[in-house]
C-alpha cells in the first residue's frame, strides 16, 4: 500500500509526509506552471457576462477565484451607495441570477423554432391530408399478401437506411432535412401522417445504435469498458422499447359500443364483483350503490361485496342497501383467491369486477356487454381507470387536469392500439370477463401479484379475444401519497417481471407475433429502472473521472444523437400528445427508478419472491412536508450530478481546454439530468389533503328550495359525497342556518336532498348535505358519480402537447423543487453548520 501511495505522490508532484490538504490540493488544481490559459476567443464570450456579474456581487477582480469565493460565501461591507448595490448578497440570489439568466438565453437560442412554427400553424394542410389519407385508405384496402410485401420492403429499406455510412456533414444535412420535412408533416391529421414521422423516427433512431454498435465501442479495459458498455446496453433497451410502442400504438382502433337486442330478456346474467380487504366503509359505500344503481334487468344482476377483512360493518351495510356479501375462511392468494372464491359460489354467464373505490356509471354494462353478444369468442372487455382525484405527480407539482397523468397514455393510447392486435390487457377493475373461459383457465391467475395481466395472457394463449372500449363508465381514487404510489407500481414492476420469467410471452403457443410483441413491450417497460439510473449518472464518468464511455468526437456524436432525440420526440409528441406530454416520461421513470429496479431484477432471479401489497385509498395528507426518505435517492444523484456540473466548467476552463466539445456535451447532460431529478424532488414535496370526499366539476341545472317557499334555478359548479356547489342567477343572501332543500334530476325526474349553506360568495355557494337515508344516499349517487355522462369530455380541457413549452414547464418544476429542497434543508444546516448560517437569512437591501 505505502509503495502505491508513493507512486501517486510523485506523479503528482507531492512531498513526502504531506498532509491532506496538500493531496487534495494537488489531485483538483493545476499547479501554477502547468496551468493553461483560457483560449483567446472563450475570454471573449465570457467576458461581459463576468464583468457584469462581478460588478453585481461586487467582485473587485474577476478573473480571481479568491475574490469570487469571498463574495459568494463571505459577508462583504456595505458598498458605496452610489453603485445603487445591495449591502449584501448571499448564496440563494446568485443561483437565482444565475438560473434566471440561463433561462433567458434558452429562451434566446429557441426563439428562431418559436417564429417558423408559428408560421406553419398559419399554413393550410388540409388538401396534402386528403391526398395523403386516401392513399393510406388504398394500402388498408390492399389484399393480405400485398401488406405484408409493402412491410417487409419498408423493414428492408429502413435497414438500409440505418446501415449506410455517412460522413459528419452528411449526416447533419440528413437530420436538418428530416426535421424539418417532419415539423410540416406532424401538421396534417390522421395515422398516416404518423406512420411517417414514426418512419423517420425509426430510420433516426437504427442509425444512432448501429453507428453506435459498429464505431464506438473501442474503450479502454477497465472502468471505460465497464461504463461505456453498461451505457450502450442502456441504449439498445431504449431502442427496443422505442420500436415495440410504435408496433403497438402507431394505429388505434377506436372501437365502439356494440348494440344489445331490443328485448332485454335476451340479456346476459351478471355478477358484480367488489374485492375489499382493509378499505374503511365510506371508500366502499358509494361504489356498491353505484353498481345496484347500473341499468340493468333486476333478475340479472346481482352485487357482491367480496370482503377479505370479515367486518361486520360491511356485512350489515350490504344486508341494508340489497347488496350480498361473502367472505371465505382465509386470505390465500390475496385479491385473485377472494375473486376465485366468489367464481366457485356464483353462477352468472359474465362477471364485472370494480376495485371497491371505482364507482361504475349507470351505463357501465350496456356500453360493453354488446360485444360479448357479437363475439362468441370474447372473452373480456376492458375499459379505461379514471381517477376523480389527483395523484401525487397531480397535487404536488399542481397539474391536475393540465398534464396528463402517468396512467393516460396506458388508457388512452397503449390499450387501444393493443386491442388492433388482439392483445388487450385485463387490468384488475373497470372490466367485464365472460366466466366460461375464465373457468377454463382455472380462474383468476395467482402464480404473480399482477394477476390481471396474467389472466389475461391465459385467455389469449387458449385463443380467446379480448377488447377495449375507450369510453370511461367508472371512475374511483388515486393514490395520495408519493410513497403509496411508488408502492403500488413496485407490485405492478414485480408482477410484470415474475410474468416474464414464469411465463414468458415470446415462448409458448397459442400468441401470434405482435401478440407476443405487445405483451413483451408492456413487460420490458417495467425494466427501465437500470437503464434510466444509467442515463443520471452516465456524464459522471467523464465529469468526475475523465472516462470516456463513448469512443467519438463530440461533434460525431452530436450529428447521431440529436437526429435520434429529436425525431423520437416528435414522432411520440404527434402519437402520444394528448395522452402523454414531451419530457413527462422521463419525469416519471426519474421518479420510480432507484424503486423499481431492485424488485424487477430479484423477480428475474426468483419470481417467486415478494407478497401482494394492497393500495391504499381513501387516505389524507394533513399537513405540507417533505418526504425526505422518498427522496432520499433523487437528493443523492442530484448532488451528485451537481458536483460534475462544477468539476466540468473547471475542466472546460482549466482542465481540458483541447476538448471544449466533450466537456460541453457531459455538462449538458449533466443540466437536463439535474432538471429532471428536480422534478423528482418537486413531486416529495407533499402539499395538504384532507378532503374526505373529492370535488368533481359538473355543471347541470338545479334547483334550489328555500323555506319560505321559493325555488331558485340555479346550476351545479361541482359535487362530492357531502356536499355540492351551487352558481345562482343572481346574488341572494342566505343564512346558514336554514334547512334547504337542493333538487337534482337522474335523467328520469328530479329528485330533492336536504342540506345547509356551508359559504357563500356573491352568486357561488357552497352546500354540506344534511345526513342521508340509505335510498337518499343512493339517489344522490345516481344524480352525480353514477350519470352516464358523468365523464364525458373529462380530458378536454388538457392542453394539447407543445415540446418546447413542456420543456420549459418540467424546468419550472425542477427550479421550484431545489428552491424547496434548500427551504427544507436550511433548518437542518443551521442546526449542523452554525458558521453557514448568514447564508439563509433573509436579505437586506
Amino acid at each position: 500500500m505505502n509503495s502505491v501511495l508513493r507512486r501517486c505522490a510523485d506523479a503528482l508532484g507531492i512531498e513526502p509526509g504531506a498532509g491532506w490538504r496538500t493531496w487534495l490540493r494537488a489531485l483538483f488544481l493545476l499547479p501554477p506552471t502547468q496551468a493553461r490559459p483560457l483560449p483567446a476567443w472563450l475570454q471573449a464570450v465570457l467576458t461581459p457576462p463576468l464583468h457584469w456579474l462581478a460588478q453585481a456581487l461586487g467582485v473587485q477582480m474577476p478573473w480571481t477565484l479568491r475574490n469570487w469565493v469571498r463574495a459568494l460565501l463571505l459577508k462583504q461591507a456595505p458598498l458605496p451607495a452610489a453603485d445603487g448595490l445591495a449591502a449584501r448578497i448571499y448564496l440563494l440570489r446568485v443561483l437565482m441570477v444565475v438560473a434566471k439568466a440561463g433561462a433567458t438565453l434558452l429562451r434566446t437560442l429557441l426563439l428562431p423554432l418559436w417564429w417558423f412554427e408559428r408560421w406553419l400553424d398559419r399554413q393550410d394542410f388540409r388538401r396534402a391530408d386528403a391526398v395523403l389519407t386516401a392513399a393510406a385508405e388504398r394500402l388498408r384496402k390492399m389484399p393480405r399478401p400485398v401488406g405484408i410485401t409493402v412491410a417487409v420492403i419498408t423493414a428492408v429499406l429502413l435497414a438500409l437506411c440505418a446501415t449506410t455510412p455517412l460522413a459528419p456533414h452528411e449526416q447533419l444535412a440528413l437530420f436538418l432535412l428530416m426535421w424539418i420535412s417532419a415539423l410540416v408533416i406532424r401538421r396534417l391529421p390522421g395515422n398516416a401522417a404518423t406512420l411517417i414521422l414514426v418512419c423517420f423516427s425509426l430510420a433516426a433512431s437504427s442509425r444512432y445504435i448501429w453507428w453506435r454498435l459498429t464505431s464506438t465501442l473501442d474503450l479502454e479495459p477497465g472502468l471505460e469498458w465497464f461504463f461505456g458498455m453498461g451505457l450502450i446496453a442502456a441504449e439498445c433497451y431504449t431502442w427496443l422499447i422505442l420500436v415495440l410502442g410504435y408496433i403497438q400504438n402507431a394505429w388505434p382502433l377506436g372501437r365502439k359500443p356494440a348494440p344489445l337486442p331490443a328485448d332485454p330478456r335476451l340479456w346476459p346474467t351478471v355478477d358484480v364483483f367488489i374485492p375489499t380487504y382493509n378499505e374503511p366503509l365510506h371508500v366502499v359505500r358509494p361504489t356498491v350503490l353505484a353498481a345496484l344503481n347500473m341499468d340493468w334487468p333486476a333478475d340479472k344482476l346481482r352485487v357482491y361485496i367480496l370482503d377479505d377483512g370479515r367486518r361486520e360493518a360491511m356485512r350489515e351495510f350490504a344486508q341494508a342497501c340489497g347488496a350480498r356479501y361473502m367472505t371465505r375462511p382465509d386470505n390465500a392468494h390475496a385479491k385473485a383467491g377472494n375473486l376465485n372464491h366468489a367464481l366457485g359460489k356464483t353462477d352468472g354467464e359474465l362477471v364485472a369486477i370494480f376495485d371497491c373505490d371505482h364507482m361504475p356509471v349507470r351505463s357501465f354494462l350496456q356500453a360493453t356487454v354488446g360485444w360479448f353478444l357479437q363475439d362468441p369468442k370474447l372473452a373480456m372487455v376492458q375499459t379505461p381507470h379514471h381517477f376523480f382525484s389527483p395523484d401525487p405527480f397531480e397535487r404536488n407539482l399542481g397539474t391536475f387536469r393540465r398534464v396528463p397523468n402517468e396512467g393516460s397514455l396506458f388508457y388512452g393510447l397503449v390499450q387501444d392500439g393493443n386491442d388492433l392486435w388482439n392483445a388487450t390487457f385485463f387490468c384488475g377493475s373497470c372490466a367485464v370477463l365472460r366466466r366460461a373461459p375464465l373457468m377454463e383457465i382455472g380462474g383468476i391467475a395467482v402464480e404473480t401479484v399482477t394477476e390481471d395481466a396474467h389472466t389475461a395472457l391465459k385467455l389469449h394463449r387458449r385463443g380467446w379475444n379480448t377488447a377495449y372500449l375507450k369510453l370511461t363508465q367508472a371512475a374511483g381514487l388515486a393514490t395520495e401519497s408519493l410513497s403509496g404510489h411508488i408502492g403500488q407500481r413496485i407490485r405492478w414492476a414485480r408482477g410484470m417481471a415474475q410474468i416474464f420469467r414464469l411465463d414468458n410471452p415470446l415462448f409458448g403457443r397459442g400468441l401470434s407475433l405482435l401478440q407476443r410483441l405487445c405483451y413483451a413491450n408492456a413487460m420490458l417497460h417495467f425494466f427501465h429502472g437500470l437503464p434510466r439510473l444509467v442515463f443520471l449518472t452516465a456524464p459522471l464518468a467523464y465529469l468526475y473521472a475523465e472516462l470516456h464511455v463513448i469512443n467519438a468526437a463530440a461533434t460525431t456524436i452530436a450529428v447521431y444523437v440529436l437526429p435520434h432525440l429529436f425525431q423520437a420526440g416528435i414522432a411520440n409528441s404527434r402519437m402520444q400528445g394528448r395522452y402523454r406530454h414531451s419530457f413527462w416520461a422521463e419525469a416519471y421513470e426519474t421518479v420510480l427508478a432507484w424503486y423499481i429496479a431492485w424488485p424487477t431484477t430479484l423477480a428475474l432471479i426468483n419470481p417467486r419472491a415478494g407478497t401482494f401489497n394492497v393500495t391504499a385509498k381513501g387516505g389524507l395528507v394533513e399537513r405540507d412536508y417533505f418526504d425526505w426518505r422518498i427522496a432520499l435517492p433523487y437528493t443523492l444523484l442530484a448532488t451528485a450530478n451537481l458536483i460534475g456540473l462544477a468539476l466540468g466548467i473547471v475542466r472546460l476552463f482549466w482542465w481540458n481546454t483541447d476538448e471544449p466539445g466533450t466537456v460541453l456535451m457531459n455538462l449538458a447532460w449533466a443540466v437536463y439530468n439535474l432538471i429532471m431529478l428536480g422534478a423528482a424532488l418537486g413531486v416529495a414535496a407533499e402539499t395538504r389533503q384532507v378532503r374526505t370526499a373529492h370535488r368533481v366539476p359538473l355543471r347541470i341545472p338545479a334547483t334550489l328550495y328555500l323555506p319560505d317557499g321559493r325555488a331558485l334555478a340555479c346550476r351545479t359548479e361541482d359535487y362530492a359525497i357531502k356536499g355540492l356547489g351551487l352558481a345562482l342567477a343572481e346574488n341572494i343572501p342566505i343564512p346558514r342556518d336554514q334547512d334547504l332543500g337542493v333538487g337534482l334530476n337522474d335523467g328520469t325526474r328530479e329528485h330533492v336532498f336536504p342540506a345547509r349553506i356551508a359559504a357563500q360568495r356573491g352568486r357561488r355557494i357552497g352546500l354540506r348535505f344534511a345526513p342521508l337515508t340509505l335510498d337518499q344516499e343512493r339517489t344522490l349517487i345516481a344524480c352525480t358519480f353514477g350519470r352516464a355522462d358523468a365523464w364525458l369530455g373529462w380530458n378536454d380541457a388538457t392542453p394539447d402537447d407543445r415540446p418546447l413549452a413542456s420543456l420549459i414547464e418540467v424546468l419550472r418544476f425542477g427550479a421550484g423543487a431545489y428552491t424547496r429542497l434548500l427551504r427544507n434543508g436550511a433548518g437542518v444546516l443551521i442546526d449542523l453548520l452554525p458558521p453557514l448560517r448568514f447564508l439563509f437569512r433573509p436579505t437586506t437591501v
